[in-house]
């Protein structure tokens, strides 16, 4: 027999072993021309079952088969949700109807909101548009306030900025892209998660320990992408309105047209405005800044798949000012000068990027894509006497080519990356100019059986004029030892150039003295940190009284080899310097969900967190990290009634443990904090109610208990002084918010 008569024969036995182990095919949305319009991002699972996937950018589905369940669910907003009778194995091309073309639409089980899955080789949890309703959803460092994946923190006592943590690290050991392009990093850093409005959000995908190679090497605990509404899918109209007591307006909207059957577009608009003055506890300062933001988003989309291609193009301006400080502080007068402290942070930003994806029409396994993005982030800033502007410029871009070898159940993707970063800084008096520069190839295998084993594993090596020449291997495997249970491991290393300035905004709101310490490394005088993730997980389902949950462990372990330390153990001054010793964050969650009652879900996790690093005074636990932390969540719907009216309700109670205290044993008496402070619980509810399904109106409260910090500002009274600090917070500034809001869609 011929050699390349076997190979066919190989071939076929893998694709007749593929098709007998799951359903694929592709979704696409339903017009008059009958052309073939893929639908990205599409909901598709088993009735009553824990087994589900998300279409791709091209619409396309892979979904594994048992026999136990042969009703197929295919859902997207916008669009009625189908079920589908699959008795067999099979491909299926399935074309969704806009909802706004039928009378009345009957949906059997609604897709939840907040998914884990079971068969990716990744831990990964996707947190979808019907989750972000749940909570006043204004931007993304406000959209994981239901959902215990990520924690949320309080970074000073003047901006109001919410921190995110994951795995008892920083974001800024996170790798959060958009669309899978890197987007919050350097310049963006401290605030750049308040640049992207909730409803701009499509879905998030929150990965859990080192992500994949494709993404690059900075990745070290985990990643968060986010994709955005599709001009294609998204609403053609939407207006979101916004408002609080403490003086926080805020309007979106969407417009979106279909110019031709290959090419649609959006303008998304935000603004908002807080000219309210608010102080609440009386110390001179203002709770929340005074501030106003404009957001524009013009995004184009281009959907060719008879020929296979698809592209996307967003154009986005963006203006952010803030004012912070003493109540009477006048900029026009006081700015420099003694009479009040006060602050102004000013930014402008101009991002745009580029996706192009080509699948082949007879081979639907391959593709290749490619992204590119230019940004311009300019950002002038002073904190009472200390300035910082920073202007920084990055170019990105990615080639991927997927394929298979052999078979469905074995794949691959290889690409190429290159990237460069320019930073102006002034800090204070002193310059710091410097460009990063890389280039660097990636190949990355999958496979996956789909009943027992998945894995992935991957390799990339870079080269970059600060970190080097190096190698970045990363590693997933799923086992699945029973029904319902996954089994999971990770292991990879991350590397990244630390910018201390950009990262720690924070410190310069206090009279601290900044010291750097380096020894003559690449980065500031310090030596580029890298860190080795590794961590174990278990996710398994349940059925109590005919109703799903799931129970998960995930424990991670991230060692640093090298480090830039931070450390304000010396309330006088804040010294960066190379890490001597060990740095190191363990973290344990357990996490229980289940559907209690019909229409009614609980969410629960405990996590606990061991977060060290070796200061100039010893190894201690990181300051401000609560080592022990309880998440709850109440969520109901009632039914919905054939007009689309209905009413949801939330609850979400956060408890956080003790936290270890900066030293400030060297202060006088009054201006002691002491090792540790007490914990506290955090309450926070919205209703919902549901007119119709275009409009709908909604009525929240956070920290409705209104818990606060006493005395967040440390020397309030003489903000001049040597003493006088912003940055120990560990609580709440501002006590109860209860907002309001509507949203219209057409």
């Amino acid at each position: 027999m011929k050699k390349h008569s076997i190979l066919c024969i190989i071939v076929l036995t893998g694709f007749v072993t593929w098709a007998q182990q799951k359903v694929e095919g592709m979704v696409m949305e339903a017009n008059a021309a009958g052309k073939h319009i893929a639908l990205a991002g599409a909901n598709v699972y088993w009735l009553n079952s824990p087994i589900g996937t998300i279409t791709n950018e091209e619409g396309l589905f892979s979904i594994p088969y048992s026999k136990e369940y042969n009703k197929l669910i295919i859902s997207y907003v916008g669009f009625t949700t189908d079920t589908l009778t699959i008795d067999a194995p099979k491909m299926v091309h399935h074309w969704l109807q806009p909802s706004n073309q039928l009378d009345e639409v009957v949906v059997e089980k609604e897709r939840e909101a907040l998914q884990k899955t079971f068969f990716s080789a990744q831990n990964v949890v996707t947190v979808n548009s019907a989750e972000l309703l749940k909570a006043a959803c204004c931007n993304l460092s406000e959209s994981f306030e239901t959902n215990p994946a990520i924690d949320v923190n309080f970074n000073d006592a003047l901006t109001g900025t919410k921190q995110i943590q994951m795995l008892g690290l920083t974001s800024p050991y996170l790798l959060i892209t958009q669309e899978n392009i890197p987007m919050v990093r350097g310049a963006s850093q401290t605030y750049g998660l308040t640049f992207t409005p909730g409803t701009w959000v499509e879905s998030i995908q929150i990965t859990k320990g080192a992500g994949s190679v494709v993404n690059g090497f900075e990745s070290i605990s985990g990643q968060i992408n986010t994709e955005l509404v599709k001009p294609l899918t998204d609403i053609p109209i939407f207006v979101n309105g916004y408002a609080n007591l403490n003086g926080r307006l805020e309007l979106n909207s969407h417009f979106n047209y279909k110019l031709s059957d290959k090419w649609s577009t959006g303008i998304y608009l935000h603004g908002n405005q807080r000219s309210v003055e608010v102080d609440n506890n009386d110390d001179g300062f203002l709770d929340v800044p005074l501030s106003n933001q404009i957001n524009i988003l013009n995004r184009w989309q281009y959907q060719n798949p008879e020929k296979g291609w698809v592209s996307f193009i967003n154009l986005r301006f963006l203006r952010d000012d803030k004012q912070v400080g003493q109540s009477n502080f006048d900029p026009d007068v006081d700015q420099f000068t003694t009479n009040a402290w006060g602050s102004e942070i000013d930014t402008r930003r101009f991002d745009t990027s580029f996706k192009l994806g080509y699948v082949f029409p007879e081979l639907p396994f391959q593709s290749f894509g490619f992204q590119a993005s230019y940004s311009n982030h300019q950002q002038d800033a002073y904190y009472g006497f200390n300035g910082y502007n920073i202007e920084h410029e990055s170019v990105y871009s990615n080639l991927i080519f997927n394929s298979i070898i052999g078979s469905t159940q074995h794949k691959f993707k290889t690409g190429l990356t290159v990237a460069y970063d320019g930073y102006t800084e002034l800090v204070n008096t002193q310059n710091f100019i410097r460009s990063d520069r890389s280039a660097g190839a990636f190949f990355e295998y999958s496979y996956d059986d789909l009943e027992k084993v998945s894995l992935t594993a991957g390799l990339r090596f870079d080269t970059h004029n600060r970190l080097g020449n190096f190698f970045t291997p990363r590693f997933h495997i799923r086992y699945t030892p029973w029904e319902q249970g996954s089994l999971r491991g990770s292991f990879g290393i991350g590397r990244r150039a630390a910018n201390i300035f950009a990262e720690n905004q924070q410190l310069f709101a206090s009279s601290r003295v900044l010291q750097l310490q380096g020894n003559g490394g690449p980065v500031y005088g310090f030596e580029p940190e890298k860190a080795t993730n590794f961590g174990i997980s278990f996710l398994q389902g349940f059925t109590v009284f005919d109703r799903p949950g799931t129970v998960s462990v995930d424990f991670y372990r991230t060692n640093f080899n090298n480090q830039v330390v931070v450390d304000w153990e010396n309330p006088r001054a804040v010294v960066f310097s190379n890490l001597e010793g060990e740095s190191y964050a363990n973290s344990l969650q357990v996490e229980l969900n289940h559907e209690i009652l019909p229409n009614l879900d609980f969410r629960s996790a405990y996590k606990f967190y061991d977060v060290k690093t070796q200061y100039q005074t010893g190894l201690l636990q990181k300051p401000l990290v609560a080592q022990n932390r309880f998440f709850a969540n109440l969520g109901y719907e009632t039914p919905m009634k054939e007009n689309g009216s209905q009413w949801r309700f939330d609850y979400t109670l956060h408890t956080l443990g003790e936290q270890r205290l900066p030293d400030t044993s060297s202060n006088p008496v009054d201006f002691q904090l002491g090792d540790f402070v007490d914990g506290y619980s955090l309450m926070n509810a919205q209703i919902t109610k549901v007119f119709s399904r275009k409009f709908e109106v909604y009525l929240g409260g956070e920290n409705l208990t209104a818990v606060t910090q006493p005395g967040p500002v440390l020397a309030a009274n003489d903000p001049f002084s040597t003493t006088f600090d912003t940055t120990i917070v560990y609580a709440p500034i501002l006590g109860r918010m209860v907002y309001a809001g509507f949203r219209f869609k057409s």
